[in-house]
């Protein structure tokens, strides 16, 4: 998901600074009733009744006029989709709305509902999580199965990042000191209805997470109960990639002259500087042109063959990854410079503006109270080996025992977060860490967290994950069911008695700092999907 911050097509794109985004809609513009066009041809062609339908050769020119549709056409924002979700082979409805509505932001809400009392009774007290989205090029709905297999043991919270072009200029720019203080704001919303939560962080959103939370501790504040960071970029000098090298080699004022546009006339946020969606995606396919084209040379041929399961996969996955946002130039400016120049975080040199306006001084060392688990791919292209594991290095103040890291061998950037890996290998320990530090449900919060003594720990053990269940299995385990016949009776999200933050339940030995899975799930699905990285 880094890849919208750096990307070898932006070497195409230095001159016309001021028309280009205005180019590029007028083309798009023009390009809308031929792929409509082409969306009706290919139907008409795949039609047996329609005078189409007869000619010899209707399913190729049906296959070509789809892609070319799929080609040409824009893509919206997805939505979730989760309707329902089957925990424990029961049927739970889910509700999505808006918790918090910010200028740049909105907090949603999974809430569950269950006619069920004993469902009730075994949702109400489970763990409330906030999942923090990337703000990288992608909507939030990338994490939709990071959100799915969550709900059906935490109560889930995700930030749903807008696209910039959606808001006026009247609402002020976006830094990312702004980021950082909406993730604030957005923990304190759940610790006043639960008393604390969980924090889930993947990808880009590491490293404001984790000021957003050093930050509380050096106010004192209550801090969330655990941070699962999953390929993140906490310290990018460590196994950098392409992604890495080519913000590290370019100077600050070359990403702001050849990458920053402002958005046309045509949108709400018309005259904003921004790093434009549609530049961000042709660095997505720059990476992997090959792979892309083959990909939709499949899709073509598995059109011709009727092989619908295929097809439709490759429409699911191509839906997500072709919709992408505008983000604010200050917020992409300030990332590059912090986070890949002069890696302000590890060098302890990173002060962020508060809401009114008074920079402080990030110190992950002055956590305390929050345990810490890192999540690494083996084979990520995007966060290289050891970039998120650095995070244990820097937050000294948390004792080793409440510290844990997860390599998952054979695993991409997306595979620790989404598919088949995420589910049998990194959930099943995401799940377990979590509860491990999830009080009981009838302690009572205090009002500033206790400071953890500086005790040295026992020398923890190290924790292999459990063998990955066969595909079929997870697959119908994970599957949406129907919604029961009978009305909804009651929320399962009735917020517990507010917990004790510094009362963890202390993990056992095997709460291990440096655990490593061991095993890859093995290869294997219904239908292929495409073959993109």
């Amino acid at each position: 998901m880094l890849r919208c911050y750096i990307a070898p097509q932006h070497f195409l794109f230095s001159p016309v600074a001021t028309m280009l985004y205005q180019i590029y809609e007028t083309q798009r513009s023009l390009m809308e009733p031929f792929a409509d066009l082409a969306q009706f041809s290919a139907k008409a062609y795949a039609n047996p009744l329609s005078v189409f339908g007869q000619n010899p050769f209707a399913q190729r020119i049906s296959a070509a006029f789809d892609l070319m549709h799929r080609l040409g056409k824009d893509y919206e924002k997805p939505e979730f989709g989760i309707r329902t979700i089957d925990a424990d082979g029961v049927d739970i409805a889910i509700h999505e709305r808006i918790e918090i509505n910010k200028p740049f932001c909105e907090l949603r809400r999974f809430k569950r509902f269950s006619d069920d009392p004993a469902t009730l009774t075994r949702l109400k007290d489970q763990p409330a999580v906030l999942i923090v989205a990337p703000l990288s090029g992608h909507y939030a709905t990338l994490l939709r199965d990071t959100v799915k297999t969550m709900l059906k043991d935490h109560k889930v919270y995700i930030t749903d990042w807008k696209n910039a072009r959606l808001v006026p200029l009247s609402d002020g720019e976006f830094h990312l000191d702004d980021y950082v203080n909406y993730v604030q704001e957005f923990i304190r919303h759940l610790q006043g209805i639960y008393g604390n939560c969980h924090l889930v962080s993947v990808c880009q959103p590491t490293v404001p997470v984790l000021a957003a939370v050093s930050l509380m501790a050096s106010r004192g504040e209550l801090t969330p109960l655990s941070m699962t960071m999953m390929g993140g970029p906490i310290d990018a000098r460590k196994s950098p990639t392409a992604v890495n090298n080519l913000a590290m080699t370019k100077p600050h004022s070359w990403f702001e002259k050849n990458v920053i546009y402002r958005v046309p006339s045509n949108f709400p946020g018309a005259g904003r500087r921004v790093y434009p969606g549609f530049l961000q995606y042709a660095g997505f396919v720059a990476m992997n042109p090959s792979n892309h084209a083959r990909s939709h040379y499949d899709y073509f041929k598995d059109l011709i063959k009727g092989d619908g399961a295929s097809t439709e996969a490759h429409r699911k996955f191509y839906d997500e990854y072709n919709a992408v946002l505008d983000m604010d130039a200050n917020y992409y400016l300030q990332t590059i410079k912090v986070v890949f120049q002069d890696f302000s975080l590890v060098n302890g040199t990173w002060d962020v503006r508060n809401p009114q306006g008074v920079p402080e001084r990030v110190r992950p060392q002055d956590i305390k109270t929050t345990a810490l688990f890192s999540v690494e791919g083996e084979l990520d292209d995007i966060s290289g080996s050891g970039q998120t594991e650095a995070v244990h290095a820097i937050c000294s103040g948390v004792v080793d025992s409440e510290q844990r890291h997860l390599l998952v061998p054979g695993a991409g950037h997306y595979g620790i977060f989404s598919g088949r890996r995420w589910r049998e290998v990194v959930y099943p320990e995401v799940k377990r860490f979590i509860l491990e530090h999830q009080p009981k449900a009838d302690a009572v919060a205090p009002a500033k967290p206790a400071q953890a003594t500086a005790t040295k720990p026992a020398a923890p053990r190290k924790v292999a994950a459990k063998k990955p269940e066969p595909v079929a299995k997870v697959a119908a385990a994970s599957s949406e069911g129907k919604l029961a016949a009978t009305p909804v009776a009651a929320s399962s999200e009735v917020p517990t008695q507010k917990a004790t933050a510094p009362s963890k339940a202390k993990a056992p030995a095997k709460t291990a700092r440096s655990a490593s899975v061991k095993g890859a799930a093995k290869k294997g699905a219904a239908a292929k999907t495409p073959r993109v990285k």
